[in-house]
């Protein structure tokens, strides 16, 4: 079915993949004018293609570059800090002067387990005494992966028991438990309840008789039976790929050798620009060095910018 516009704008073009593309194209009228929007030096989509990359690569369009920073100060340290991975280099990880503050932290830990105790000093006492940021609605918890010790499961269950220990009431369900004021992501597109993949919320209540609960998202309560709770988890943490398209006062991200395997340039890129007041890095210089020389990741055979071309 046809769209009705006379013009079509398109934000975070970076996460659209070629066959979501396709179909939009053809609801588009053939007298509507396209405006894409994006940050082609994110991650591509997770489905298959670069379409933004290969539209821009092309010359068949015509290409405008945003060079103002609105989001932060041009001389904030995250901007700083993304511009220099961007381009390849070390960023200055140096701490500020003593009393000083400032909205980009590195702070190094050698081993899994140090850096989780970290990453839980930080969100729970550290962000709300000296940023006065609420560590559930305000903090979030970005990972590379979601498996191994500093992976977004294993965090989400220790942050959990740090910020919600002692819920009145609770659930448990499919590997996970849900109790008031827990903040949880859906995982799945749900169209009847009109939640999607990556919406996050708070779980308002939990009504064992009828085997309820209810999430609040943006203002909004949708109730769950039992049997839906596979299409919730805990988001107290998330793999930094869930978080592409989002934005939060302030990000943690943990970052170790260990994570070789998801250690690309881009990856770091998109973890960084998406916190607004604060963002804090935790563990391996030779980790966070080991991301900015991937610069290449997985490798992406398109033929979209050359048959445009």
């Amino acid at each position: 079915m046809p769209l009705e516009c006379d013009l079509l704008v398109v934000d975070e073009t970076s996460m659209v993949d070629v066959p979501l593309m396709a179909a939009l194209l053809d609801a588009l009228p053939a007298e509507a004018a396209l405006l894409l929007l994006g940050d082609v030096d994110q991650l591509p989509s997770v489905g298959p293609g670069q379409v933004l990359a290969d539209l821009i690569n092309s010359g068949a369009l015509p290409v405008a570059w945003l060079t103002e920073v609105f989001r932060q100060a041009a001389s904030s340290r995250i901007i700083t800090t993304a511009h220099a991975i961007n381009a390849g280099t070390i960023p200055d990880l140096r701490p500020p002067a003593a009393e000083a503050t400032t909205d980009f932290y590195f702070l190094p830990a050698d081993t899994p387990e140090q850096t989780v105790a970290l990453i839980l000093k930080v969100v729970g006492e550290r962000i709300t005494s000296r940023f006065g940021l609420d560590p559930i609605a305000q903090v979030q918890v970005l990972c590379p992966m979601a498996r191994g010790g500093c992976g977004s499961r294993s965090l989400n269950i220790e942050l959990q028991q740090l910020l919600n220990p002692d819920p009145p009431e609770q659930v448990d369900r499919f590997g996970w438990r849900f109790a008031p004021a827990d903040k949880v992501m859906q995982v799945a597109n749900d169209y009847e309840k009109e939640v999607f993949n990556g919406d996050v919320g708070t779980v308002e209540t939990i009504d064992a008789d009828v085997s309820e609960l209810t999430v609040r998202f943006d203002g909004r309560e949708v109730t769950y039976s039992w049997g839906e709770l596979d299409n919730l988890v805990p988001a107290y943490a998330c793999t930094i790929h869930k978080s592409q398209g989002s934005e939060y006062p302030a990000v943690v991200i943990p970052l170790l050798t260990q994570h070789y395997a998801m250690l690309q340039r881009d990856l770091v890129y998109t973890g960084i620009t998406r916190g607004k007041q604060l963002v804090v890095l935790v563990g391996q210089k030779k980790a966070l060095a080991m991301a900015i020389k991937n610069h290449l990741g997985r490798r992406r055979y398109t033929n979209l910018a050359e048959w445009l071309s």
